[in-house]
């Protein structure tokens, strides 16, 4: 790779200053998604791990600090939030999160059919179709945002 090339990758734009009115779409599209996961009875917390867990998937820096933060301040105890990582290995989790976690991770890797079959079904075992559906647009509209952030290379700064 040029000095060249490698000198402009590192001029990143942040998208949403670059095409506002896209990312305003996406800003009332997760506003919209806000209100469908609380008109189906999705808890504030259960909201924040699921778009915890896809930025933890995705590796976005910037999402995990913010959600980090909504996650604490909605109740969520930094002892769950340090092992969210590997949440199928603890009983920290109710079924229900169980369910909405592998739900999100079906839907952030979508090309792994048997599990994405799986955690549909464990999904639809504990959560009715509107719950269902929340989640799984909970784990759509982090995904944008963590490819937003991701590619504009957002900072996290300390507080």
């Amino acid at each position: 790779m040029s000095d060249a090339v490698v000198a402009t990758a590192g001029q990143r734009i942040f998208l949403e200053k670059q095409t506002p009115d896209a990312f305003k779409a996406y800003v009332r599209t997760a506003q919209t998604v806000r209100a469908a996961a609380d008109d189906a009875g999705l808890d504030r917390i259960l909201v924040e791990l699921v778009n915890l867990r896809v930025s933890q998937l995705n590796g976005c820096a910037s999402c995990l600090d913010a959600h980090t933060r909504a996650a604490l301040a909605a109740g969520e105890t930094p002892r769950r939030l340090g092992v969210l990582a590997a949440w199928r290995d603890t009983e920290l989790f109710t079924p229900r999160e169980r369910a909405a976690l592998a739900l999100a991770e079906a839907t952030t890797h979508p090309a792994e059919a048997g599990a994405q079959e799986r955690a549909y079904a464990e999904a639809r075992a504990v959560l009715d179709d509107d719950a269902l559906s929340a989640v799984i647009w909970v784990a759509i509209t982090i995904n944008a945002f963590n490819r937003v952030s991701i590619l504009s290379k957002h900072p996290v700064r300390q507080a």
